[in-house]
This record gives C-alpha cells, sequence and structure tokens, in this order.
C-alpha cells in the first residue's frame, strides 16, 4: 500500500449549493508510476473528482462527503491546502488562471519561494526544470507574450519544482493546436517516465491523448464510474457511444467497413494495432464501395477578403497580404499554429481592429464605414474564452441580453430563447446562475447568446473547446443545418476531427499569411502543409496507408461523404 498515492473508497460528495450529489460511490485507487485517463461526457462530475484530488474540495468548495479519500495515506479532508500541493500538481486548462508572476521564472519559483528555499539552489532549480519542460530560453518573458503551448510548460514547471507525487492534467490539450498538442502529450509521458510521478489526465480528445501508452482509462457518467479498464478493453466494448464519448476516427472507419474489434488487435493505438489481410482488404472493399465526393455548386459572394495587412502598435505584423473569398452558405474552418493570426484575422472582419491596407467587402459593400454594432448585425462572434463575453448573472438572462438591447418584448424573447437553451443542451441548467457553469458549459451559454441573435455569418473561436462529444456533436450539428439553410459559418479552431466531418474547406493560417486555402481532406493529406502549420495528419489518412490504398485523400473525403450523408441524415 505504500505505493498508493490517491483512494477513494464508496465517496460522495454533494456541493453546499446543490440539492443532490455531484459524485456517488466513488472507489478507485491511483498508485505511483500509474498513468490514468478520465473521461466522460460534460457534467459527469469528471472536474469535482480532480477537485477532491488537489484540494479545491473541501477548502474552495464547500459540500458534504461520504466515504473515504486518502492522499498519501492521510486522510485528504484533515489536510490543508498547502499540505496537498505538496503531493499534487495540478496543470489547470486555462494556464492563464495559473499565473502569479510577471516573468517566467518568478512564476516558476513562487512555490520554492513560499517555502524559503534560499538562492543558488532557487535559481538552479528554476532553470534545471524549465530545461526539462522546454521553456528554458524564455525565462525573462512574461507570460501573456508567450503560445499557448508555451504557458502550458510553464504551469507545468510551475508544479514540477515540487518534486510532487502526482501530476493532475484538466483538459491539457483544449486551446492547443494539434502538432503542440501532440508534443503536450509526448512531453507529459516523458515527464510520467522520467519523474515516477502518477499522472492523472482530464480530456475530451481520447485519440489525442492515446498518441502515447496510458495504463488505464476511467469513464465517468453521472457521477458514478462506469468502468475503470486499460484502452484496448475501453475500444473494444461500446461504452464510448454508449456515453458520449468520441472514438478514434479510424476505429469508426474500420467499424464502417465491418471489423469487429477485439482487444487482443490492440485498438488503441493504429501504429501498434493488429489488422489481417481479410481486415485490410475489407477496408478497402469498403472504400472501392463508396462514390467519390461531389463537388459543391457555386455559391454567390458573399465576404471577400482583399490584400489585408495588419501589424499591432508594438510592430508586430499579425496578418500580411491576407485574401480569401467567402461564399453565402460555406461552412469554412480557419486553421494553424498558435499565433499565426487566426485571432487577429477575426477581429478586423469584426471591427476590433482596423487594418492598414486592403479591404473587406460584405456583399459588395466596403465594411470600412460600418462601426463595431453595424457588423454585429451581419457577423456574430463567440470568442474562445467565455468568461470574456459573459456579463450576466443567470443564464436565461445571458442569452435573451443580445435580444433586449435590441428592443425586442419578452413575449418574442423567451420562445427563442427556450429554442435555443434546448439545441445548445442548456435546458436543464436554464435558471442557474453562470457561476455554476463548468467552462464547457459556460462556452455553449456564450455560443447559444449569439446564435439567438440569427446573424447573417457566424463566426466562432474554437466553438467546441472544453465540450465532450455529444454536446459537440448537437452544437455542431445545429450548425451545420445552419449552414444547409443557407447560413455562412466561419470557424477557429485546432479541431482536425471538428474540420474533417463539418467543414467544407480551410483557411491555412502560418506567420500572419494564409498557406493553403482548399479542402479538407487535401489540407490534412499534404505533407509539406501539415508541418508547416503545426497540424497533425488525420489517422483515416494512415489507416489507408496501412491498408494499402494509395489515394488517401481520396478515402478521407469518402469517408467524411458516407458521415455526412448517410449516417447523420
Amino acid at each position: 500500500m505504500d505505493d498508493v498515492i490517491i483512494q477513494f473508497q464508496n465517496f460522495g460528495f454533494q456541493y453546499r449549493a446543490q440539492d443532490s450529489p455531484t459524485l456517488h460511490d466513488i472507489s478507485l485507487t491511483i498508485r505511483r508510476g500509474e498513468k490514468v485517463l478520465i473521461a466522460g461526457p460534460s457534467g459527469c462530475g469528471k472536474s469535482t473528482l480532480a477537485h477532491c484530488i488537489n484540494g479545491l474540495v473541501p477548502h474552495t468548495y464547500k459540500g458534504e462527503a461520504t466515504g473515504t479519500l486518502t492522499l498519501c495515506g492521510k486522510d485528504a479532508f484533515s489536510l490543508s491546502i498547502f499540505d496537498i500541493s505538496q503531493h499534487v500538481g495540478t496543470v489547470l486548462q486555462d494556464s492563464d488562471g495559473q499565473f502569479v508572476g510577471l516573468t517566467v521564472a518568478e512564476d516558476i519559483a513562487f512555490a520554492l519561494e513560499n517555502d524559503c528555499v534560499q538562492e543558488p539552489d532557487l535559481h538552479n532549480r528554476v532553470r534545471e526544470v524549465a530545461s526539462t519542460v522546454g521553456i528554458a530560453t524564455h525565462l525573462l518573458h512574461a507570460p501573456n507574450e508567450l503560445s499557448g503551448g508555451q504557458k502550458q510548460r510553464v504551469a507545468l514547471a510551475g508544479v514540477l519544482v515540487e518534486d510532487v507525487d502526482l501530476l493532475l492534467f484538466d483538459e491539457p490539450l483544449a486551446n492547443l493546436d494539434p502538432a503542440t498538442g501532440k508534443a503536450a502529450i509526448e512531453l507529459i509521458d516523458r515527464l510520467h517516465r522520467e519523474t515516477g510521478a502518477a499522472v492523472v489526465i482530464i480530456e475530451h480528445r481520447l485519440e489525442d491523448v492515446l498518441h502515447r501508452n496510458v495504463d488505464r482509462v476511467v469513464l465517468m457518467r453521472d457521477g458514478r464510474i462506469l468502468a475503470d479498464t486499460d484502452p484496448d478493453a475501453l475500444l473494444s466494448a461500446s461504452w464510448l457511444s454508449d456515453n458520449g464519448i468520441r472514438e478514434p476516427l479510424y476505429l469508426t472507419a474500420l467499424k464502417y467497413a465491418g471489423v469487429q474489434m477485439l482487444p487482443q488487435m490492440h485498438p488503441a493505438s493504429l501504429a501498434d494495432m493488429v489488422l489481417s489481410e481479410e481486415m485490410q482488404q475489407m477496408v478497402r472493399s469498403w472504400y472501392a464501395s463508396r462514390p467519390a465526393r461531389e463537388s459543391v455548386s457555386e455559391r454567390p459572394l458573399l465576404l471577400r477578403v482583399d490584400h489585408i495587412d495588419f501589424h499591432y502598435a508594438n510592430g508586430h505584423h499579425a496578418l500580411q497580404d491576407i485574401s480569401a473569398d467567402i461564399h453565402k452558405g460555406e461552412m469554412i474552418a480557419i486553421i494553424g499554429t498558435n499565433g499565426a493570426g487566426k485571432s487577429t484575422f477575426s477581429k478586423v472582419l469584426c471591427g476590433f481592429e482596423t487594418q492598414q491596407q486592403g479591404t473587406l467587402l460584405l456583399n459588395n459593400h466596403d465594411m470600412a464605414a460600418m462601426s463595431i454594432k453595424d457588423r454585429a448585425d451581419h457577423i456574430g462572434f463567440v470568442m474562445q474564452n467565455p468568461n470574456q463575453m459573459i456579463s450576466q448573472v443567470m443564464i436565461f438572462d445571458e442569452i435573451a441580453l443580445g435580444l433586449r438591447t435590441r428592443g425586442l418584448s419578452e413575449e418574442e424573447i423567451r420562445p427563442r430563447v427556450e429554442k435555443i437553451l434546448h439545441i445548445c443542451g442548456l435546458w436543464p441548467f436554464r435558471n442557474w446562475p453562470v457561476s455554476a457553469l463548468s467552462f464547457g458549459q459556460k462556452k455553449r451559454v456564450t455560443i447559444a447568446s449569439i446564435l439567438v441573435l440569427e446573424p447573417e455569418i457566424l463566426l466562432l473561436d474554437e466553438p467546441t473547446a472544453g465540450q465532450d462529444y455529444r454536446h459537440y456533436t448537437d452544437i455542431m450539428e445545429f450548425l451545420r443545418k445552419l449552414h444547409l439553410e443557407g447560413m455562412t459559418v466561419i470557424m477557429i479552431t485546432h479541431d482536425m476531427h471538428l474540420m474533417l466531418e463539418y467543414a467544407e474547406r480551410a483557411l491555412v493560417f502560418h506567420d500572419g499569411r494564409i498557406i493553403a486555402d482548399n479542402t479538407c481532406a487535401s489540407v490534412l493529406t499534404t505533407p509539406g502543409i501539415v508541418e508547416k502549420a503545426h497540424l497533425k495528419e488525420t489517422s483515416l489518412y494512415n489507416l489507408a496507408m496501412r491498408c494499402g490504398i494509395p489515394d488517401g485523400k481520396s478515402f478521407v473525403d469518402r469517408f467524411i461523404a458516407y458521415e455526412q450523408e448517410e449516417v447523420r441524415q
């Protein structure tokens, strides 16, 4: 038992503000050196379980607990938050909420300073940990000057300085581009092996986490543990699809071809998966039976972006000679590296920033004379961080705010808000305060507050970050219906699955320029673009290669067409 770090025994927890428990009868043991993935739909209790592990329950979030929870053999509820921090290090989903120092070095040193570690030991330890996570060259930078991946490394360094027994990652991939997310999983895996600490990862993006091996997957729903098993066993059963978790795309393609998943096939990793010649032939036969994807007919031009240049006051040249045509009813993904100019592009479209050169034409009218309010009547913008959009206390009032400011009566407002509450999966929370929601639930509130206004163009910055597959699908299917009815939808995203499944084409940004404007399948099957823009080849392409299908792009296209035209009908 000396290697047991966390142990829940018949544990339950009910928040003081709730009328029913969030966790029920949790029995879970995590030992030193284990790597555990915790997955489940939004609201299933994952965050509460994490809060129990890192001490936020009961020290910040009050409530009543049943059963027992021990940390390194001691009653966790009897320990101070400081005592718990000596054993558990947490890397938050939003790294910005974790910084306390003015520079990277100061932030990493914070815990050591609290422990009264003297120089030069403090400086040596900071340099050592910064080197371990690959951030040593940025010690004098301010945290807000860093990319998303760099911020995450700083947050990780800040907990590693304490030599903790357990590292807890709360959705570490939510705000990272695909290549940076892949690097983050590799870094977590390396630190897991080198430190010997237990690692707990809470994440919706199962396929991305399984880029490196995990020992166990704990699947939760409705505050209970449904499964605690190895990844191969989990992916061979129906637990994921039954409980709103997206399975790896290559598994979906194999199932469409009629291949039955078995644990001994090692389905958790495509690279290690056992695929017989018969199985490969089944995939080739399915591919041959699917018709090529039909080309989309030309649509009327809606928005013309013509040679846009923009630089910030500090001289940073964020957009360089950006040109693109966006047509009515298109569904477009904007993708690329962190800091490539995607968010700046959206700010220019909405009028939050003004380009120094170039023109924007909406319905062939120059947008230069349009105010932010005028543009908002045509372009509805959903920001990446929901906390930057929310201003009302109650959920209903937040969603109704835009309609009220436009002078609609309450009789007109209520049915429109209630319809959107259902669509966005927020109906059960309609009378809740926004402060009681998770990050992912707040995200849905902000999307709903824009959808209810029925704009001509919907521009979303990471629309599904923090969403489980069921809510992801609910939102994206609704957006797809709007798209099919003629609405233009533009999505800034790091989620390659989302792009493949829903977007018709992709604008690829890199260093402030558009380096590709093509179909999504073409983008993700062109190695030069994938590497340059920090993307990640889809596992569908890799499956095609393994099965001897030379045209990986065509395989991806036919998979997408099959899903859109037959599976989702």
